[in-house]
């Protein structure tokens, strides 16, 4: 049996560990990419370093082996991300060719604007997250605990609605959120990505009502 609990700084090398071997359209991207850390300092590392009150781990009683990160006001984190993450990121990653050459060159390009995380809607959908988890524990039930220990953190400091970003290609994960009550938003110009969002109206007792 797991149990959720906030993200401690002690848990920062699992989570990077979760989210590179999660990181290829569900699957393991180890290997992929010259730095097996460049998909972690994307997508991992802003969250932890910026917003650890909105980060939640999966411990399986040996480590976190599954998290949900996020922030509950998307604006905000791409001003604390510009200011904050991109300069720290530039002695690691340098600034790629425009437009860029490789495909790591277009991952690494993201550390130069994060202002792509705002996009038309955001005021209905200002929080967003990412949530992975190792094969281990999936399909346990303990990414929809995850997604709504995110959600009540959320809706509580203001949010009246989450958004997130899902690869075209992983269809499980599609079909996960959809069972949720995510529905797919029209966001423009986002290939290879789906955006799906969720209104929050109520939360109680671990379970959330949702309007659209």
């Amino acid at each position: 049996m797991g149990i959720i609990r906030r993200y401690e700084q002690r848990d920062h090398d699992a989570v990077y560990d979760i989210c590179v071997r999660t990181a290829d359209a569900g699957g393991d991207a180890r290997g992929m990419y010259s730095s097996d850390e460049l998909m972690p300092d994307l997508f991992a590392g802003p969250y932890l370093f910026l917003q650890p009150d909105f980060c939640w781990v999966l411990d399986d009683g040996e480590q976190a082996a599954g998290y949900v990160i996020g922030t509950p006001d998307t604006a905000g984190f791409v001003r604390a991300y510009r200011e904050g993450w991109t300069p720290r990121m530039a002695r690691r990653y340098p600034r790629p060719p425009d437009p860029p050459l490789t495909p790591q060159d277009e991952m690494v390009a993201m550390f130069y604007s994060p202002e792509v995380m705002v996009w038309p809607g955001l005021a209905e959908y200002p929080a967003h997250l990412h949530i992975d988890l190792l094969p281990h524990v999936q399909g346990s039930g303990y990414g929809r605990q995850l997604i709504g220990t995110f959600s009540a953190a959320a809706r509580a400091a203001g949010a009246p609605g989450v958004h997130l970003a899902v690869v075209k290609d992983n269809v499980r994960a599609l079909g996960f959120y959809h069972h949720l009550g995510f529905r797919q938003l029209p966001v423009a110009d986002q290939a290879p990505v789906v955006y799906l969002g969720l209104v929050f109206l109520h939360y109680a007792t671990g379970h959330w009502l949702t309007v659209w």
